[in-house]
């Protein structure tokens, strides 16, 4: 690791462990005193696809997260910094072994309907994401939380009543915990944990998230939703919070190409882009408008995710070649040029409990050396330039992923001698999602950012039992290993914990870890209050006012 590298993932680890520092402070769209309001409060955003649904426990990814955390308000929520405050629970706190966690509701928590927001919602919710019948691609979240008897429940060995989540009252939520988890309350502020109101969902079934139906208790409501064209939110009038909201009406657009997304930008018809620059404008733009282009690190890695339950490549030494043959160099210096670091780890090591993660050996040889290796494990697997490795790379619609998946096709056929023949494939966000998680694929461009601040944040995803888990990777011993990490008392020696658990996803060339994000957008002079650097990108638009131009 660089000197550079070591400082910016110094300066990212001292940022996030003020977190707690700030757990009893407030945060909303606070306006300076003297600053001159735009007179119309309207937003537009790129959002970069449709959601694939409004329902929080049957989404996971970036574009479902921007419009779930509007709807939808968790326990928990975080400031611009990514330091968590308060959210739907005024307070909260935890037994001395940190395994009953008691969250506070807010007496003046009220769905947009009007309804009071109970403790009973979060049981319900809970209980629903943990229902095997709800199918959530999440359901695995509630056992990374460690909540009791869910591992169980997922699999369908225990009612979902068993869960270890009650209310000791109408506004008193208690969760119970098979393991301390220090960090708990980090979790709860992921979206999957939102309440859904028990009413509606049981009176509507699966069309509860239908316009004329939806009920939320976040800051803002849904009011129209064109599929391709955009979706558009108002203040909800009922959340706690309402007067401090300044935005009168936000329209999401679902632009899927960063060339458009750029293009309108600058045309005047949005005021935020997606988090994507056009590569080869990147270096344009920052010249020209340096005050509207942010290029923040955040919690994130880009990777080539492989199907391991798919010959060839349930094969280590096919894995292990696709890995070391990667120039990761060449992508992010040359293609991405944004700033993002070259990854040979799936964990940030700038991440909480990630300073221990080591670099493997390998990556320390010069490209050449690490191209011999790689032929050679190719060979010993029964792949040459006669014979070469054939699969589909994927990815889903987006013009940089495209950039990314020609440039990483040619580096891999010229450090590998030609012993691997590639066809590119992409698909649009829906369907790419189900291609994963239906194992319908070879090789996949992935990304993964942190649902909280804590190493397990990633780690989880590679257990054999993690919902998440696209890429099928199973391992007894990554598993027991993961596990120990709960029974270790010291924050240092969890993060031993983690360099092995690492160690192991390397050994097994578990994946092709690529870069660690950096999150550029645009955003205009006049937007204020929207949190370009939260290291997890989790936006709240209700921080967010327009001032006078």
């Amino acid at each position: 690791m660089t000197n550079t590298m070591k400082k910016t993932f110094l300066n990212i680890a001292l940022t996030s462990a003020l977190t707690l520092l700030a757990s009893q402070s407030t945060f909303a769209a606070e306006v300076p005193t003297g600053t001159t309001l735009a007179d119309k409060q309207e937003l537009r955003m790129n959002n970069g696809s449709d959601p694939a649904s409004l329902d929080p426990h049957k989404i996971e990814g970036t574009p479902e997260a921007l419009v779930a955390r509007q709807l939808f308000e968790t326990l928990v929520i975080s400031d611009a910094d990514g330091h968590i405050i308060p959210g739907a629970a005024e307070k909260w706190e935890h037994s001395p072994d940190f395994k009953t966690w008691t969250f506070h509701l807010r007496k003046d928590g009220k769905w947009s309907n009007g309804e009071p927001v109970t403790a009973e919602d979060f049981v319900f919710a809970f209980q629903r994401l943990a229902d095997p019948k709800t199918a959530s691609p999440y359901s695995s979240y509630l056992k990374y939380l460690k909540l009791l008897n869910s591992e169980d429940i997922v699999a369908g060995k225990k009612p979902v009543t068993d869960l270890g989540v009650k209310a000791l009252d109408s506004h008193t939520l208690q969760l119970m915990l098979s393991e301390s988890v220090p960090y708990a309350d980090k979790l709860t502020e992921h979206y999957v944990l939102a309440p859904v109101n028990k009413k509606v969902v049981e009176q509507f079934g699966d069309k509860w998230t239908d316009l004329k139906n939806i009920v939320g208790n976040g800051a803002f409501k849904i009011t129209n939703w064109i599929i391709n064209e955009k979706l558009e939110m108002v203040p909800n009038n009922h959340y706690w919070d309402n007067a401090k909201t300044v935005l009168t009406h936000v329209t999401l657009y679902p632009i899927t190409s960063e060339n458009t997304d750029v293009s309108r930008y600058r045309a005047g018809d949005l005021d935020i882009t997606n988090h994507a620059l056009p590569v080869e404008l990147f270096a344009k733009l920052k010249a020209e408008l340096p005050n509207e282009v942010y290029t923040p690190p955040v919690l994130c890695t880009y990777l080539y995710e492989i199907n391991h339950k798919k010959a060839p490549f349930n094969d280590t030494r096919v894995r292990k070649a696709l890995s070391m043959a990667m120039d990761r160099n060449i992508i992010t210096e040359k293609v991405t040029a944004q700033g993002q670091v070259p990854a040979y780890s799936f964990t940030p090591p700038y991440i909480n409990g990630g300073e221990k993660i080591a670099t493997p050996e390998w990556a320390n040889l010069p490209q050449a050396e690490r191209n011999k290796k790689a032929i050679e494990l190719l060979k010993e697997a029964g792949f040459d330039k006669k014979n070469p490795l054939t699969f589909n790379l994927l990815y889903n619609t987006s013009d940089n992923h495209k950039k990314i998946a020609i440039a990483a096709t040619s580096i891999w056929k010229k450090n590998l001698d030609g012993a691997v023949n590639i066809k590119l494939e992409n698909q649009e966000w829906k369907t790419y999602l189900d291609s994963r998680h239906q194992g319908n694929y070879d090789v996949t461009r992935a990304g993964w950012c942190a649902d909280y601040n804590e190493a397990t944040t990633f780690l989880n995803y590679f257990l054999s039992t993690s919902s998440n888990n696209t890429a099928f990777y199973k391992s007894a011993e990554y598993d027991a290993l993961l596990a120990s990490s709960y029974q270790v008392e010291s924050d240092e020696g969890r993060a031993e914990v983690y360099a092995k658990l690492e160690q192991q996803l390397e050994k097994d060339a578990a994946l092709v870890p690529m870069y660690y994000y950096v999150d550029p957008r645009m955003v205009k002079p006049y937007v204020k209050g929207f949190a370009t650097k939260h290291p997890g990108k989790n936006y709240y638009l209700k921080d967010v006012y327009l001032i006078k131009q």
